[in-house]
């Protein structure tokens, strides 16, 4: 047979007769064939490979459990879809020299773009090389020109502040990421418009930014229980930082959910799911399923760029756990 013909026969192609077809898959798994990736990559004008450009620099990692189960997540997806993944750690200026020398070379299909700033300048230059890209979040700025899926930050805080305040709290501390990150300053604008919808003063003293590390949920804790009045309840951005949040209560004496109340917002980490009643009080939603989802988005989006954009905004569970109880008087 011709090459033509075959490889319209294992392509499936609807003018090859069904016995020239059955010859070729018999032939084929015979002999163990399968056709050449690169080859049909060449064929079809794609690289057939998403990119996920990772900015570095001193004082914010993006390689932290949470990037690595929303990659996992993303890597199911373009396994179903014959996807190969290109991940680059690079430092933070140097983030659109990279994106111009993927899109010049054309190593990469499209990107996903993570950990987005309230004015991001990725957005524009993705928009400029007119690259396929899915943002994971939003900015506060041009979300109404691309294509993203966001957790409903803003609401989801409300509520966890709202359940501290209908247990008697009124001193309530937030330990949120950092302030530039558009996800901080949604969590923070629904944290302070649930005090103030009750008519509580907004202390900036109760309000902390940082990396979202153990480390950070210990220290600030530490502070925290020196203050007189020292706060009843702590709302936390991550389960990494809740925990740190518990050990220096334990140091301190006190038992979490009795002496001092914790909710947290959780991404659902793989390696931290606990059968039964689960320790923290949390405001839930899965970063593994968010990447499989916006992988599904970015192919989608490559393969018809012209199509309608999809703005996805996830509403978040509300999970009671042991971690937090009444004010107690202090």
């Amino acid at each position: 047979m011709s090459q033509t013909t075959v490889s319209r026969a294992l392509n499936g192609y609807p003018e090859v007769g069904e016995k020239t077809r059955l010859r070729v898959m018999e032939a084929a798994q015979k002999y163990n064939y399968h056709p050449s990736s690169s080859a049909k990559r060449l064929a079809m004008g794609r690289a057939h490979t998403a990119g996920h450009i990772v900015p570095q620099n001193e004082d914010h990692s993006m390689i932290n459990p949470h990037f690595s189960d929303f990659i996992a997540g993303a890597g199911e997806t373009y396994s179903r879809f014959s996807y190969d993944m290109l991940i680059s750690v690079v430092p933070e200026e140097d983030q659109e020299k990279t994106y111009r020398e993927l899109a010049k070379s054309g190593r990469v299909d499209g990107v996903i773009v993570h950990g987005p700033l309230k004015d991001d300048p990725r957005i524009e230059i993705l928009e400029d090389l007119k690259l396929p890209f899915v943002v994971h979040g939003r900015t506060e700025n041009f979300k109404d020109r691309y294509c993203w899926l966001d957790v409903n930050s803003r609401s989801s805080f409300k509520r966890a502040t709202n359940f501290l305040l209908d247990l008697g709290h009124t001193r309530i501390a937030l330990l949120n990421g950092l302030d530039e990150m558009d996800f901080a300053f949604r969590r923070r604008i629904g944290y302070e418009s649930a005090l103030v919808a009750r008519g509580l003063e907004v202390v900036q003293d109760l309000m902390f930014s940082s990396e979202l590390i153990e480390p950070y949920g210990y220290d600030v804790t530490k502070k925290l229980l020196r203050q007189s009045p020292m706060p009843t309840a702590i709302l936390t951005s991550s389960v990494l930082t809740a925990l740190g949040v518990v050990r220096a209560a334990q140091e301190a004496g006190l038992q979490v959910g009795r002496d001092i109340s914790v909710v947290t917002f959780d991404d659902q980490l793989s390696f931290m799911q606990y059968p039964g009643v689960p320790l923290f009080t949390s405001i839930r939603s899965s970063i593994k399923d968010a990447g499989r989802r916006v992988a599904e988005i970015l192919l989608d989006r490559i393969a018809n760029p012209d199509a309608e954009l999809v703005q996805e905004l996830w509403e978040t569970d509300l999970v009671v756990g042991r971690s937090t109880g009444p004010c107690r008087s202090t």
